[in-house]
């Protein structure tokens, strides 16, 4: 039996330290990462990494099932820090909003289950970080 491991590149970035923080380019223009209000802040990053992902995944399934819908939005909120470790991102809780008539709740919160297992960024906090989710259906 061969075992084939592709090896490569999938994203790189320059960092650069900028006065209290550190910059990198995009290919949307520059990101500014700071604790101070002069940039985004790390924790905010992961939070809208981990909710939009989600959000996409979830989306592109819907769309796949062919469940028709006029909106999808996500609140995320990080609902657990731990001081002890870094102060690390402990807990996530993700309220999915999804507008439409006629969408059947049980149907959607089976593509919400498999939305959370094929988002990449969420399988890389998966083990590390507690996630929730729940489904509000407005018409």
């Amino acid at each position: 039996m061969k075992l084939s491991v592709k090896m490569g590149v999938f994203l790189k970035l320059f960092i650069q330290m900028k006065g209290d923080g550190v910059e990198t380019e995009l290919n949307t223009g520059k990101l500014k990462i700071a604790s101070t209000e002069d940039g985004v802040r790390p924790n905010e990053l992961m939070l809208a990494s981990i909710a939009g992902c989600s959000l996409a995944v979830f989306r592109n399934i819907l769309q796949k099932q062919r469940v028709e819908f006029n909106d999808l939005a996500v609140d995320a909120e990080i609902t657990e820090r731990n001081e002890d470790k870094a102060n690390r991102i402990e807990s996530i809780n993700l309220d999915f909003k999804v507008k439409g008539k006629d969408l059947k709740l049980e149907k959607l919160e089976k593509n919400l289950v498999l939305s959370q297992k094929h988002c990449p960024m969420v399988a890389t906090v998966k083990g590390c970080v507690d996630i929730t989710h729940s489904i509000v259906i407005e018409e």
